[in-house]
C-alpha cells in the first residue's frame, strides 16, 4: 500500500524533472493541502446535506480537492519556476523549498497546528490472505489498503497511456526533448509545463488522501516525509522516467515494510515499524553512491 502512495507522488517529480530537470520539493505539500481540503469539503458536505452517503461527500470533496491542487500547482510553476529555468540549478532548488514552508505554514494557519481527525469511509478490520501459524502470523490487508492500491495502479496505467497516445502526451515528450524545436512544431512549452504541474498535482492530492484515510488524520505537515521518500522513488527508478517512478515507489514501499519486520524480528520487537523511515534514506544513499541514473536511468528526454 505505501509503495503504490509512493509511487503516485514520484510520478509528480519525475514529470517535472523529465521536462524542466528541476525538483519541485514543493509538491508533498501539495499532497498536504489536497488532503485537509477534501476534510474540510466533506466536513461542509455533511453540515449542509447531512443525508449524503459517506462515500458519496469523499468523492465529491476529491473532486474539490484535485481541482484546487492542479490549480495550486500551476500557480507554483508560474510565480516559483517559470523565471528561473535558466538559472543555476541551485535557484529553483531554494525556491521550492521557499514554497514548502510558505505552504505548511498557510495550512497551520488555515486548518490547524495540531492532527486533524479524517473519517475512514472503508472498513479497516484486517483480512487474513494466507493461513498463518504461531510461529509466522498471516499476512493482513485491508479494504482500504487493496482500494488504494488498485486506484494508484489504475491511475498509472492512465498516464502511461496519455504520456504515449494523446496529443498532450506527445507535446509533453517533445517539450522534454527540445522545448525550441517544440515551439517551431507548433507546441507550447509554457501550456504543457503548467499541465504537466497540473496533473502532478491532481495525483499528489489523490495521494494525500489515500493517505489520511489509511492513517485516520490529516495535518499541515504530513506531506514533508511522504514527499522525501517519494523523491527517493523517484531516484530509485530512475528520475524522469515515469515507469522508473511507479517501479521504484512500490520497490521502496516493499523495502520499507519488510525491512522493518525483519529489523523487529531480529531485535525481538525493540526496533520495529517506528523505524522504517531508516530504510528510505539508506536507499537514497545507496543508490545516489552506486547507482545514480537509478534502475531504469538513461536519457531522461526520452521517457517524459
Amino acid at each position: 500500500m505505501l509503495g503504490s502512495i509512493y509511487a503516485l507522488i514520484a510520478l509528480g517529480y519525475t514529470m517535472v524533472y523529465g521536462i524542466l530537470r528541476i525538483i519541485n520539493f514543493a509538491h508533498g505539500d501539495i499532497l498536504m493541502v489536497g488532503a485537509l481540503t477534501t476534510l474540510s469539503g466533506m466536513n461542509a458536505l455533511n453540515a449542509h446535506f447531512p443525508g449524503l452517503p459517506p462515500l458519496a461527500q469523499l468523492g465529491l470533496a476529491l473532486l474539490l480537492a484535485m481541482a484546487v491542487c492542479a490549480l495550486l500547482a500551476m500557480a507554483v510553476e508560474r510565480f516559483a519556476y517559470r523565471r528561473l529555468r535558466n538559472a543555476p540549478r541551485l535557484a529553483p532548488l531554494i525556491s521550492g523549498i521557499g514554497v514548502s514552508v510558505l505552504l505548511q505554514t498557510v495550512a497551520m494557519i488555515v486548518w490547524s497546528r495540531n492532527p486533524l481527525m479524517f473519517p475512514q469511509i472503508l472498513p479497516m478490520d484486517p483480512i487474513a490472505v494466507t493461513h498463518g501459524s504461531e510461529a509466522h502470523p498471516p499476512a493482513l490487508v485491508t479494504v482500504t489498503g487493496i482500494v488504494t492500491v488498485a486506484l494508484a495502479l489504475a491511475v498509472m496505467l492512465g498516464l502511461w497511456l496519455l504520456v504515449e497516445y494523446t496529443r498532450l502526451g506527445r507535446g509533453m515528450r517533445a517539450v522534454a526533448e527540445n522545448p525550441r524545436i517544440a515551439t517551431l512544431m507548433g507546441v507550447n512549452p509554457n501550456a504543457i509545463i503548467a499541465l504537466t504541474f497540473a496533473i502532478g498535482g491532481v495525483f499528489a492530492a489523490l495521494a494525500g488522501v489515500m493517505m489520511a484515510s489509511n492513517y485516520g488524520n490529516a495535518s499541515f505537515s504530513m506531506g514533508f516525509l511522504p514527499g522525501i521518500k517519494a523523491f527517493t522513488a523517484a531516484v530509485l527508478g530512475g528520475i524522469g522516467n515515469i515507469r522508473g517512478a511507479m517501479i521504484g515507489g512500490l520497490l521502496l514501499g516493499l523495502i520499507e515494510s519488510l525491512g522493518a519486520g525483519y529489523l523487529g524480528d531480529l531485535t525481538n520487537g525493540v526496533f520495529g515499524s517506528n523505524y522504517q523511515d531508516i530504510f528510505a534514506f539508506m536507499v537514497l544513499i545507496l543508490v545516489m553512491v552506486f547507482r545514480p541514473a537509478g534502475l531504469l536511468g538513461e536519457r531522461v528526454a526520452h521517457r517524459a
